[in-house]
Protein backbone atom coordinates (compact mmCIF):
# COMPACT_ATOMS: atom_id res chain seq x y z
CA UNK A 1 0.00 0.00 0.00
CA UNK A 2 1.37 3.37 -1.01
CA UNK A 3 0.49 6.28 1.25
CA UNK A 4 1.28 9.95 1.14
CA UNK A 5 1.92 11.50 4.53
CA UNK A 6 1.76 15.23 5.18
CA UNK A 7 2.84 16.91 8.38
CA UNK A 8 0.16 19.10 9.86
CA UNK A 9 0.52 21.20 13.04
CA UNK A 10 2.50 19.83 15.96
CA UNK A 11 3.53 16.33 15.02
CA UNK A 12 0.04 15.37 13.65
CA UNK A 13 0.01 13.21 10.54
CA UNK A 14 -2.74 13.18 7.94
CA UNK A 15 -2.76 10.08 5.77
CA UNK A 16 -4.07 10.47 2.25
CA UNK A 17 -4.37 8.12 -0.69
CA UNK A 18 -6.79 5.99 -2.69
CA UNK A 19 -8.47 3.04 -0.97
CA UNK A 20 -10.37 0.48 -3.04
CA UNK A 21 -12.76 -2.10 -1.56
CA UNK A 22 -14.18 -5.20 -3.27
CA UNK A 23 -16.49 -8.04 -2.27
CA UNK A 24 -13.74 -10.68 -2.10
CA UNK A 25 -14.75 -14.13 -3.40
CA UNK A 26 -17.72 -14.27 -5.76
CA UNK A 27 -19.54 -17.32 -7.12
CA UNK A 28 -22.09 -17.37 -9.94
CA UNK A 29 -24.05 -19.98 -11.87
CA UNK A 30 -23.09 -20.58 -15.47
CA UNK A 31 -25.11 -18.41 -17.89
CA UNK A 32 -26.30 -15.86 -15.30
CA UNK A 33 -25.42 -12.19 -14.79
CA UNK A 34 -23.34 -11.15 -11.80
CA UNK A 35 -22.35 -7.79 -10.33
CA UNK A 36 -18.70 -7.27 -9.40
CA UNK A 37 -18.84 -4.73 -6.63
CA UNK A 38 -16.04 -2.18 -6.22
CA UNK A 39 -16.12 1.00 -4.09
CA UNK A 40 -13.42 3.51 -3.25
CA UNK A 41 -12.46 6.29 -0.85
CA UNK A 42 -10.28 9.24 -1.79
CA UNK A 43 -8.84 12.02 0.32
CA UNK A 44 -9.30 14.41 -2.63
CA UNK A 45 -12.66 15.63 -3.84
CA UNK A 46 -14.18 13.59 -6.64
CA UNK A 47 -13.60 15.11 -10.06
CA UNK A 48 -15.77 13.25 -12.64
CA UNK A 49 -13.70 14.67 -15.51
CA UNK A 50 -10.37 13.33 -14.28
CA UNK A 51 -11.19 10.13 -12.38
CA UNK A 52 -10.02 6.92 -14.09
CA UNK A 53 -11.34 3.41 -13.36
CA UNK A 54 -9.77 0.27 -14.82
CA UNK A 55 -10.85 -3.36 -14.56
CA UNK A 56 -8.51 -6.17 -15.61
CA UNK A 57 -8.67 -9.97 -15.60
CA UNK A 58 -6.07 -12.56 -14.65
CA UNK A 59 -7.11 -16.13 -15.61
CA UNK A 60 -6.58 -19.18 -13.40
CA UNK A 61 -4.38 -20.84 -15.99
CA UNK A 62 -1.12 -19.18 -16.94
CA UNK A 63 -1.79 -16.44 -19.43
CA UNK A 64 -1.54 -12.74 -19.98
CA UNK A 65 -3.64 -10.24 -18.09
CA UNK A 66 -6.30 -8.60 -20.25
CA UNK A 67 -8.49 -5.51 -19.98
CA UNK A 68 -12.10 -5.98 -18.96
CA UNK A 69 -13.48 -2.43 -18.68
CA UNK A 70 -12.32 1.19 -18.68
CA UNK A 71 -14.01 4.38 -17.47
CA UNK A 72 -12.87 7.95 -18.07
CA UNK A 73 -15.63 10.55 -18.24
CA UNK A 74 -17.76 7.77 -19.77
CA UNK A 75 -17.78 3.94 -19.91
CA UNK A 76 -15.59 2.14 -22.45
CA UNK A 77 -16.56 -1.55 -22.80
CA UNK A 78 -14.02 -3.88 -24.43
CA UNK A 79 -14.12 -4.07 -28.23
CA UNK A 80 -12.46 -7.48 -28.45
CA UNK A 81 -11.61 -10.51 -26.38
CA UNK A 82 -13.79 -12.87 -24.32
CA UNK A 83 -15.55 -9.95 -22.57
CA UNK A 84 -16.74 -8.23 -25.74
CA UNK A 85 -20.44 -7.34 -25.36
CA UNK A 86 -20.45 -9.14 -22.00
CA UNK A 87 -19.63 -6.24 -19.63
CA UNK A 88 -21.77 -3.22 -18.66
CA UNK A 89 -21.23 -0.26 -16.33
CA UNK A 90 -23.07 -0.41 -12.96
CA UNK A 91 -21.21 2.23 -10.97
CA UNK A 92 -21.55 5.88 -9.99
CA UNK A 93 -18.32 7.89 -9.68
CA UNK A 94 -19.96 10.61 -7.55
CA UNK A 95 -21.27 7.89 -5.27
CA UNK A 96 -17.75 6.35 -5.12
CA UNK A 97 -18.94 3.20 -6.86
CA UNK A 98 -16.91 1.55 -9.65
CA UNK A 99 -18.93 -1.68 -10.03
CA UNK A 100 -19.50 -3.54 -13.30
CA UNK A 101 -21.82 -6.38 -14.43
CA UNK A 102 -20.68 -9.53 -16.20
CA UNK A 103 -23.40 -10.88 -18.44
CA UNK A 104 -24.02 -14.58 -19.14
CA UNK A 105 -20.86 -15.72 -17.41
CA UNK A 106 -18.94 -18.72 -18.74
CA UNK A 107 -16.38 -21.08 -17.24
CA UNK A 108 -13.65 -19.20 -19.08
CA UNK A 109 -14.40 -16.25 -16.78
CA UNK A 110 -12.90 -18.08 -13.80
CA UNK A 111 -10.03 -16.06 -12.39
CA UNK A 112 -9.11 -12.86 -10.56
CA UNK A 113 -10.59 -9.45 -11.40
CA UNK A 114 -8.67 -6.33 -10.41
CA UNK A 115 -10.35 -2.95 -9.81
CA UNK A 116 -8.09 0.12 -9.85
CA UNK A 117 -9.20 3.74 -9.31
CA UNK A 118 -7.23 6.96 -9.79
CA UNK A 119 -8.54 10.33 -8.71
CA UNK A 120 -5.77 12.91 -9.21
CA UNK A 121 -3.93 13.86 -7.15
CA UNK A 122 -4.73 10.48 -5.52
CA UNK A 123 -3.10 8.17 -8.03
CA UNK A 124 -1.47 5.77 -5.58
CA UNK A 125 -3.12 3.41 -3.18
CA UNK A 126 -4.63 -0.03 -2.86
CA UNK A 127 -6.28 -2.04 -5.62
CA UNK A 128 -9.29 -4.31 -5.18
CA UNK A 129 -9.24 -7.98 -6.16
CA UNK A 130 -12.13 -10.40 -6.66
CA UNK A 131 -11.65 -14.14 -7.04
CA UNK A 132 -14.45 -15.22 -9.34
CA UNK A 133 -15.70 -18.78 -9.86
CA UNK A 134 -18.39 -20.07 -12.22
CA UNK A 135 -20.35 -23.17 -11.10
CA UNK A 136 -23.00 -25.37 -12.66
CA UNK A 137 -25.50 -25.03 -9.78
CA UNK A 138 -25.95 -22.71 -6.85
CA UNK A 139 -24.18 -23.62 -3.61
CA UNK A 140 -26.08 -24.83 -0.55
CA UNK A 141 -25.72 -21.47 1.21
CA UNK A 142 -27.21 -19.63 -1.76
CA UNK A 143 -30.09 -22.11 -1.97
CA UNK A 144 -30.68 -21.73 1.76
CA UNK A 145 -30.75 -17.95 1.48
CA UNK A 146 -33.15 -18.20 -1.45
CA UNK A 147 -35.43 -20.58 0.47
CA UNK A 148 -35.38 -18.29 3.51
CA UNK A 149 -36.22 -15.30 1.34
CA UNK A 150 -39.14 -17.13 -0.31
CA UNK A 151 -40.38 -18.47 3.04
CA UNK A 152 -40.17 -15.03 4.60
CA UNK A 153 -42.14 -13.53 1.73
CA UNK A 154 -44.86 -16.19 2.02
CA UNK A 155 -45.05 -15.72 5.80
CA UNK A 156 -45.42 -11.96 5.37
CA UNK A 157 -48.24 -12.45 2.86
CA UNK A 158 -50.04 -14.89 5.20
CA UNK A 159 -49.74 -12.49 8.15
CA UNK A 160 -51.09 -9.62 6.07
CA UNK A 161 -53.97 -11.82 4.89
CA UNK A 162 -54.84 -12.82 8.48
CA UNK A 163 -54.81 -9.18 9.58
CA UNK A 164 -57.03 -8.22 6.64
CA UNK A 165 -59.57 -10.98 7.35
CA UNK A 166 -59.64 -10.12 11.07
CA UNK A 167 -60.27 -6.46 10.29
CA UNK A 168 -63.08 -7.39 7.89
CA UNK A 169 -64.75 -9.62 10.48
CA UNK A 170 -64.45 -6.98 13.18
CA UNK A 171 -65.91 -4.37 10.87
CA UNK A 172 -68.81 -6.67 9.88
CA UNK A 173 -69.56 -7.49 13.52
CA UNK A 174 -69.57 -3.82 14.49
CA UNK A 175 -71.84 -3.00 11.56
CA UNK A 176 -74.29 -5.73 12.56
CA UNK A 177 -74.36 -4.46 16.14
CA UNK A 178 -75.09 -0.94 14.92
CA UNK A 179 -77.86 -2.24 12.65
CA UNK A 180 -79.38 -4.20 15.58
CA UNK A 181 -79.34 -1.15 17.82
CA UNK A 182 -80.96 0.94 15.09
CA UNK A 183 -83.68 -1.71 14.58
CA UNK A 184 -84.38 -1.77 18.33
CA UNK A 185 -84.74 2.01 18.40
CA UNK A 186 -87.08 1.83 15.39
CA UNK A 187 -89.30 -0.71 17.14
CA UNK A 188 -89.41 1.42 20.28
CA UNK A 189 -90.58 4.40 18.25
CA UNK A 190 -93.35 2.32 16.63
CA UNK A 191 -94.71 0.81 19.91
CA UNK A 192 -96.96 3.45 21.64
CA UNK A 193 -97.02 1.55 24.91
CA UNK A 194 -93.33 2.07 25.40
CA UNK A 195 -93.47 5.85 25.60
CA UNK A 196 -97.11 6.19 26.84
CA UNK A 197 -98.17 3.22 28.99
CA UNK A 198 -101.37 5.00 29.98
CA UNK A 199 -102.54 5.08 26.39
CA UNK A 200 -102.23 1.33 25.93
CA UNK A 201 -105.35 -0.31 24.54
CA UNK A 202 -106.30 -3.55 26.26
CA UNK A 203 -108.36 -6.00 24.26
CA UNK A 204 -110.59 -8.62 25.82
CA UNK A 205 -111.64 -11.79 24.10
CA UNK A 206 -115.31 -12.49 24.55
CA UNK A 207 -116.65 -15.97 24.80
CA UNK A 208 -119.18 -16.83 22.12
CA UNK A 209 -121.48 -19.77 22.68
CA UNK A 210 -124.11 -21.42 20.56
CA UNK A 211 -127.42 -22.14 22.29
CA UNK A 212 -129.63 -25.05 21.11
CA UNK A 213 -133.29 -25.16 21.96
CA UNK A 214 -134.03 -28.70 23.07
CA UNK A 215 -137.73 -28.41 22.18
CA UNK A 216 -137.42 -27.91 18.46
CA UNK A 217 -133.68 -28.58 17.87
CA UNK A 218 -133.21 -25.11 16.37
CA UNK A 219 -130.02 -23.23 16.91
CA UNK A 220 -130.57 -19.86 18.42
CA UNK A 221 -128.32 -16.83 17.98
CA UNK A 222 -124.98 -16.82 19.69
CA UNK A 223 -124.75 -14.99 22.95
CA UNK A 224 -121.75 -13.05 23.96
CA UNK A 225 -120.69 -12.85 27.55
CA UNK A 226 -118.18 -10.54 28.97
CA UNK A 227 -116.20 -12.27 31.69
CA UNK A 228 -116.10 -9.08 33.67
CA UNK A 229 -119.90 -8.85 33.79
CA UNK A 230 -120.56 -12.37 35.11
CA UNK A 231 -120.16 -11.37 38.71
CA UNK A 232 -122.48 -8.33 38.41
CA UNK A 233 -125.46 -10.28 36.98
CA UNK A 234 -128.42 -10.95 39.25
CA UNK A 235 -129.68 -14.36 40.36
CA UNK A 236 -130.81 -16.83 37.71
CA UNK A 237 -134.43 -17.65 36.82
CA UNK A 238 -134.25 -20.98 38.63
CA UNK A 239 -133.31 -19.24 41.81
CA UNK A 240 -136.25 -16.83 41.38
CA UNK A 241 -138.68 -19.73 40.95
CA UNK A 242 -137.37 -21.32 44.11
CA UNK A 243 -137.94 -18.12 45.94
CA UNK A 244 -141.54 -17.89 44.65
CA UNK A 245 -142.31 -21.46 45.68
CA UNK A 246 -141.20 -20.65 49.16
Amino acid sequence: MFLQQHCVGRGMLQVSGMHVYTSGDVEAVNGTDVRLKCTFQSSASINPDSIVISWSFRPLKPGREQSVFHYQQKPYPPLEGIFRKRVSWAGDVMGRDASIILQQVKFTYNGTYICQVKNPPDVHGTVGEIKFRVVTTASFSELLLLALAIGGGIAAVVILLIIFVSCRRCKTKTQRQLEGNEEARRKERKDPTVCHPGRAIHLYLSETSMEIDSSDGMISEASTKDPSSSESEGPSSDEEEDDDSD
